[in-house]
């Protein structure tokens, strides 16, 4: 393969791997194939959108050297845009969600990026108090009352950029294309900015528009409400996008790309990424579970016997060992 010469050449190409053990465990007569996106060389799935959003953003003049790149996440794109950050010599500054695992707030500090909590910036802990929680509306808070009013910064904002989606159709949609022959059936993904499902799923729909495409959020036990506004439960990075304000809906998701969706509980998801660790020897982390939750609720299905059902699983689950997913 040769000697590499940086860390962005090494984003993309992920395997797919049968899950047999799970599928002999709950008696699953569908192929589920799960992509394994943290073969990236920062262990996720936003691997991918942090090196397309850089590089599109220095294609076009946004990004300068000295300019400091700026977002907000709920930790996997901080991850990918620290490191390829360090790569490149831009300063990183990021603001996560509070009750995200403490590998996040470590793994950015080591790449020597700056992170900070979401609500130690008062503007941003206003709006996340006054619209339950959401991570849509602090992000446009964060951009109109802090990054607008600062010189040499770039804020990169998955939830609007189209470099987010398109990196995804020009790299994810067609290796598994290629991998499966053009065999794949469903694809099932979650949702947290959209880009993952809507330029995977656009690729997959120009070359087959019979293959379904499923998205994947929360279920409403496992979301902030005025009654409960921090369940106990959650699945980082994961955001609903259906029953919710068209507002609160980031841009970067296609909502006429997917053909149906599947609301999964926290504790159904921890569950499933607890067993197929177990069966398949794989570690992936709550995102994962709740897409696997989905495929396999989709694979038990009569009609789908047969079928093949790939799953994107976003990032590992040695991003969770400080939380109880794997208790």
């Amino acid at each position: 393969m040769g000697i590499y010469n940086s860390i962005t050449e090494l984003v993309g190409k992920t395997p797919l791997l049968q899950l047999n053990g799970f599928q002999k465990k709950n008696n699953i007569e569908a192929n589920i194939i799960g992509k394994l996106e943290y073969f990236n060389p920062n262990q996720s799935v936003k691997d991918r959108i942090a090196l397309a959003m850089i590089e599109d953003a220095e294609s076009k003049g946004l990004l300068k050297p000295g300019d400091t790149v700026v977002e907000t996440t709920s930790g996997n794109t901080g991850i990918g845009l620290a490191a390829i950050a360090a790569a490149k010599g831009y300063p990183f500054r990021v603001y996560i969600q509070d009750q995200v695992s403490e590998e996040r707030f470590k793994v950015i500090r080591a790449f020597g990026g700056t992170p900070i909590k979401l609500t130690e910036e008062p503007a941003i802990a206003k709006t996340l108090k006054e619209t339950n929680g959401d991570f849509v509306a602090a992000i446009k808070s964060l951009k109109e009352e802090v990054v607008d009013k600062e010189e040499n910064v770039f804020f990169v904002d998955q939830c609007s950029n189209p470099a987010n989606p398109a990196v995804h159709k020009r790299t994810t949609g067609p290796e598994i294309w290629e991998d499966t022959e053009g065999k794949i059936d469903i694809l099932v993904a979650c949702a947290g900015t959209g880009g993952t499902i809507s330029g995977t799923g656009a690729y997959l729909k120009e070359k087959n528009p019979n293959i379904k495409i499923v998205g994947v959020q929360p279920g409403p036990n496992s979301l902030p409400s005025e009654e409960v506004p921090q369940p106990e439960n959650e699945i980082t990075g994961v955001h609903p996008f259906v029953g919710v304000a068209d507002n609160l809906i980031p841009s970067t998701l296609d909502r006429n790309i997917y053909d149906d969706y599947i609301a999964v509980e926290a504790l159904d998801a921890y569950e499933t990424a607890r067993q197929v660790a177990k069966t398949d020897g794989i570690l992936v982390g709550e995102s994962s579970g709740a897409a696997l939750f989905a495929a396999k609720t989709l694979a038990e299905k009569e009609e789908n016997k047969g079928k093949n059902i790939v799953v994107i699983f976003p990032d590992t689950g040695l991003r969770y060992l400080s939380t109880g997913l794997f208790d």
